[in-house]
This record gives structure tokens, C-alpha cells and sequence, in this order.
């Protein structure tokens, strides 16, 4: 049992490492937890232990929602898992709302982003962003882009990340909503192309509300926000996700951020990069529209992170139950302990090994304890 316990108390260092605020750039930091396969997370089935909620996402039978009722909720799911380039296809319903923003968002612990964020204010766009190694020299990097309905059904849409060039697209459309080549993600000669390890979190805010935003964020987001017509809510009904390479965890080998630096430990960096998996682009994407009057020096207000922390629960927490963690408890982070591991729907699971294992100790301290018991039994009955 005291082997049990210091498993456990092992799986929960590894939970907190995960999650820590460590940039690359500066320092050597933990090694990111690799996805390296393919999930597909149906929301309506409930959560899944591969993410971390922050805030309050509610389940039901349409999926996972995340409402915006008061001052300070930015309920979000976070993954605990990294990809190194990678496939997220996510389908969603946009809240409403002036000032209420709902964000998918792929971020690097060295602040490498790609963003697709969904402003309450107009149900007929979204916006597409990326920034590299969190560097907001210039904010030229946004595209703002047509697509009716987006909060009245339900659309999937896919970021494809890949070594040379990043798509964002939607099934509401036969064209993709933007491409961007690597060559053209420089900045004064800068590469400022995503090229590192990145999470996947989605969720919705209140980039309106003037009390917790400045004033650029709050027209950028075109508030302000009034809580009195809500609640406001984003449903996620389905995300599904391919890393395009494969091992166990992925490591920063310098402090230069570059793709080069990045060892996949137990695989290799885009092994899992296919005619399969891939999106096949045929069409050019469809033209961006003109950014809005008045939004151009906003735009520079655009969180990095792309979306908001909930004043409520600000630290991302787990959702696990049974052994190793506690019921209960929430330790601030994710991995996947050794002996685990995680099933094509996204659930983290202990292997058949481990399986094996418990049982076999378990019986072997149960017979133990059954034998001790007969021994004071006879001892007694003289």
C-alpha cells in the first residue's frame, strides 16, 4: 500500500509540473506531455480527464457549454496534452453577446499561438490570429472573415498546423478561411511562424466587461458587456485532435524556440504526418474582409493567450477520479502517470499491466490479512 501511495504521490509532481509557468526561452523547463495519436472527444458523452477545467463548463446532452453570467467567468477546458503540429477539429456553437468572446486557441509554453476567436457582436464572422514566441511588435497578424450563423448552429472548424504552413477552415464553407505560408510569417526579418509544442484550450470570456479589461480590449471585443441580457454561452459539442508526431513527451533541447530544438522523446517530430490525416487544401481561401472602422489600433489589445482567466477559478484544475488522484481533490496541472494511459475518446485510463499489477498486490495484502485474522482466530479459541 505505501508502494500505492508513493505512486500516487509521484503522478500528482507530474500533474503540478505540467501546468507550471515556465518559458522555454529562459530557462530549461519540464518536458511537455505528447499526444502523439489521434482523439476524438464527444462532449455529449461528459468530460474527459485529458483536459483541466478552469471555471465552470456544464455538461449535458448537446455537449460541453461554457456560460458567462457575471463579472470575472472565463470557464475553459484545457488540455493536458501538447501536439508538434497537429490537426484540431472542433465543432461549436458561438456565444452571443456584445463583449462576449468565444476562443479555440493552440499555445506553447515559449508563447507560440494560432487562435480562432468568435466576437458576440457579430454572429456572421470570425477571426483568425497567430503570434510567435508571444512578440506583439505589430498587430498585422489578424484576419477577420464572413461566415453566417455562427451562433445559431452548430459548425466544425479545423486548424491544420503543419512545418509550412498553417490552415484555418470551417465545414460551412468549401474554401479555407485563411492560409498562411511560412515564409510569410516574418516580421523585420523575424520568423515568427508557431513552431513548438502547443496545448489546446478553448472556452469563453468577456473581453467587454471594462472592469477586468482596458479600454482597446473592451472596443476590440465590441462591448461593453451588459450581464443583464444574459447568460451568454458557447457550446462545444465534439473536438477531435491529431498530433503529427508521435512519443511521449516533447523537449525544448535550447532556449532558441526553434523547430530544431524540439525532441520527441520515444518518437519522432511529424512521424505521424500523413495522406490521412492531413487536410487536403484544393481551393484558395476565400478574401478576408476589411478590418472594421475604428478597430485597427483596438486590434493591438487582443489578448495574447487569446482568451481570459475566470476570476472564479483562475488556476487550471483537474477533473480525475479514482486512483491516482483523489476524489476530491484538484491539483493545479495535467499528465498521464506512468502506467496509464489515454483512450481514442480522449479518457486516461490505467493500462492492463498496471491492471495486473494492483490486483495482484491487492490480493496478495487481502490473503495477508486473511491469514493474520485465522492466525489471532486459533490463537484466541486456546
Amino acid at each position: 500500500m505505501r508502494r500505492f501511495a508513493a505512486l500516487a504521490l509521484l503522478s500528482t509532481r507530474a500533474l503540478a509540473q505540467t501546468y507550471s509557468q515556465c518559458n522555454p526561452l529562459n530557462t530549461q523547463c519540464p518536458a511537455n506531455t505528447a499526444l502523439g495519436k489521434s482523439i476524438n472527444v464527444d462532449f455529449r458523452k461528459g468530460a474527459v480527464n485529458s483536459f483541466g477545467a478552469s471555471g465552470s463548463p456544464s455538461y449535458g446532452s448537446d455537449g460541453v457549454s461554457f456560460t458567462v453570467a457575471k463579472g470575472g467567468d472565463a470557464p475553459q477546458l484545457n488540455s493536458i496534452f501538447y501536439i508538434m503540429y497537429g490537426r484540431v477539429d472542433v465543432t461549436l456553437k458561438a456565444a452571443p453577446g456584445p463583449g462576449i468572446v468565444s476562443s479555440v486557441v493552440l499555445e506553447s509554453d515559449d508563447l507560440d499561438e494560432i487562435d480562432l476567436e468568435w466576437l458576440g457582436a457579430n454572429p456572421d464572422e470570425v477571426q483568425s490570429n497567430y503570434f510567435g514566441k508571444g512578440r506583439t511588435t505589430t498587430y498585422n497578424r489578424g484576419r477577420f472573415h464572413r461566415l453566417d450563423g455562427t451562433q445559431t448552429r452548430l459548425v466544425t472548424y479545423t486548424i491544420d498546423w503543419t512545418q509550412d504552413r498553417i490552415v484555418w477552415m470551417s465545414t460551412a464553407d468549401s474554401k479555407p478561411l485563411r492560409t498562411l505560408h511560412r515564409p510569410d510569417a516574418t516580421d523585420a526579418g523575424v520568423d515568427e511562424y508557431p513552431q513548438t509544442p502547443m496545448r489546446v484550450k478553448f472556452g469563453a470570456w468577456a473581453g467587454g466587461d471594462a472592469a477586468h479589461n482596458a479600454p482597446g480590449t473592451v472596443e476590440w471585443a465590441r462591448g461593453p458587456t451588459d450581464y443583464q441580457r444574459g447568460p451568454f454561452s458557447m457550446l462545444v459539442e465534439s473536438i477531435r485532435i491529431t498530433d503529427y508526431s508521435t512519443g511521449s513527451e516533447y523537449r525544448y533541447a535550447d532556449n532558441s524556440g526553434s523547430a530544431d530544438s524540439i525532441q520527441a522523446v520515444g518518437g519522432a517530430v511529424n512521424a505521424n504526418y500523413n495522406s490521412r490525416n492531413a487536410l487536403s487544401v484544393t481551393a484558395a481561401p476565400a478574401p478576408s474582409l476589411p478590418t472594421p472602422t475604428g478597430l485597427a489600433a483596438a486590434l493591438a489589445y487582443v489578448p495574447r493567450g487569446g482568451i481570459g482567466h475566470d476570476d472564479n477559478n483562475p488556476s487550471p484544475t483537474r477533473t480525475q477520479t479514482g486512483w491516482p488522484w483523489v476524489a476530491g481533490a484538484t491539483p493545479t496541472g495535467g499528465s498521464i502517470p506512468s502506467g496509464w494511459y489515454m483512450t481514442s475518446e480522449g479518457k486516461i485510463m490505467r493500462s492492463s499491466a498496471s491492471d495486473a499489477a494492483c490486483h495482484l498486490a491487492c490480493s496478495s495484502f487481502l490473503f495477508a490479512l486473511s491469514f493474520a485474522a485465522g492466525l489471532v482466530l486459533v490463537l484466541c479459541s486456546r
